[in-house]
This record gives structure tokens, C-alpha cells and sequence, in this order.
């Protein structure tokens, strides 16, 4: 597929998964103390030492190569919502995980393993929110690497200089979930429900496309611009 062509399909998935997102919602502000709070969860040793020079919402093409990165597709989205259940808009999502091989974008990953790593994908992403706190990536299902049993995904959320929320996010169902200690640590079943996303098929994806929505509720109410 052409690159144009890569480009208007995700941008018609993410048109798509915003308006059926904020139709499921509830109506901000409403219901917040059945709000159960995102977990924060320890950042790891990989979050990237060096960004790439592309960190934008589409970590399986770099800059404008052709080459994708080897993996399952994924469209990521979801929202970010204060402790009352408001959209945070203008706050800057990051998330950072292994790529197909198992390998960070990280020059310290376990066995110095750079030289085995997918050059093409891109490791690390960013995306601010919109006016209903609405992001959106395109990246691989999550797999797992050595020392983690449960496949997952990093997530930082900031606010300009303000660091609100670390993260990460677990697929739904994975049998590696029980026997990781992060995750077990979660303690609260709520709680680890949060983080816990259901992975679903695209439907009508010749290419076995997956979509996941992760639904990020910080512990604070910052200030709103």
C-alpha cells in the first residue's frame, strides 16, 4: 500500500473510533465516583535513553520510509480524563515498548541485544490530546521480552513540565498476565481491570489488524487551559 494510502486509513480509523468512543462515554463530569482511577505502575529501565528523531502517533513507519516494522498491527486510542471524569485536553501522551523481537529502544536492553532490534519501528510515540481528551497511536500488539511474562505497553501522561501519570497497559485474557510480578502487584481487581484491554479484531482487515481503547483516569484534576 502506498503511503498516502496508509495515511487516509488512519485517519479514517481514528475519525471512526472518536465519534463511537464519545458516544459510549458517559457525559463528562458525571458518575466520577464510580470512576475507578488508573494505577500508576513503575516506568522500568527502557524508557528510550536517546528519542528517536521520529516521535510522532505512528511508531511502524519512520519519517517517510517504506519499510513498516514487523508486528500485528494496532490502532491504539482511548481518553484522558481528570478524577472528575473531565476530558484533559493538551495533555501529552507517551508510550514506549519492545518491538516484535523483544527489543527496546534502549541502549542498556538485557544482553545489548541493539544489533538484533526492528530498525524500522519506531519504539517510542507521542500524541496530544484533543478538546475530549482523545489520542490515538498506531503501533504492534505488545509481546512478551525477557524478564516480563505479560506483554504490555508504557504510558506516560504530562501537562506541560508536570508529570501526571506512569503507566502501563495489559492485553486481556494473555496467560502471562498471573505469573508477572507488576502485574500481580496491582492489588486492587478494579484496579488491575483498568489496565487490562480487551483486544479486538478489525473487522474486515485483510492484514489481521487489531484495535484496543484504554481509557487513562488520573488521580489529580489539573488545571484545564
Amino acid at each position: 500500500m502506498e503511503r498516502r494510502g496508509v495515511i487516509t486509513s488512519r485517519r479514517w480509523f481514528l475519525h471512526q473510533s472518536m465519534i463511537l468512543g464519545a458516544a459510549a462515554f458517559f457525559t463528562p463530569g458525571v458518575f466520577a465516583d464510580e470512576l475507578t482511577r488508573t494505577p500508576p505502575q513503575t516506568e522500568g529501565p527502557f524508557y528510550p535513553d536517546k528519542l528517536p528523531l521520529d516521535t510522532d502517533n505512528d511508531l511502524l513507519i519512520i519519517n517517510d520510509g517504506i519499510t513498516p516494522a514487523v508486528g500485528e498491527i494496532t490502532h491504539l486510542t482511548g481518553r484522558v480524563l481528570d478524577a472528575n471524569g473531565n476530558p484533559v485536553r493538551n495533555a501529552l501522551v507517551e508510550i514506549w515498548q519492545c518491538d516484535a523481537r523483544g527489543v527496546y529502544l534502549h541502549s542498556a536492553d538485557s544482553g545489548n541485544k541493539q544489533d538484533k532490534r526492528d530498525q524500522h519501528f519506531q519504539g517510542f510515540g507521542r500524541f496530544l490530546t484533543g478538546s475530549k481528551g482523545e489520542y490515538y497511536f498506531r503501533t504492534i500488539k505488545p509481546v512478551q521480552y525477557p524478564g516480563r511474562s505479560a506483554p504490555h505497553i508504557h504510558f506516560k501522561i504530562k501537562k506541560g513540565r508536570r508529570s501526571l501519570l506512569t503507566t502501563q497497559m495489559y492485553i486481556k485474557g494473555h496467560p502471562g498476565n498471573e505469573r508477572d510480578g507488576i502485574y500481580r502487584g496491582i492489588r486492587e481487581p478494579k484496579a488491575r481491570e483498568a489496565v487490562t484491554i480487551d483486544f479486538q479484531p478489525v473487522k474486515d482487515s485483510k492484514i489481521g489488524e487489531w484495535s484496543a481503547q484504554f481509557d487513562i483516569v488520573l488521580g489529580i484534576t489539573p488545571e484545564m487551559p
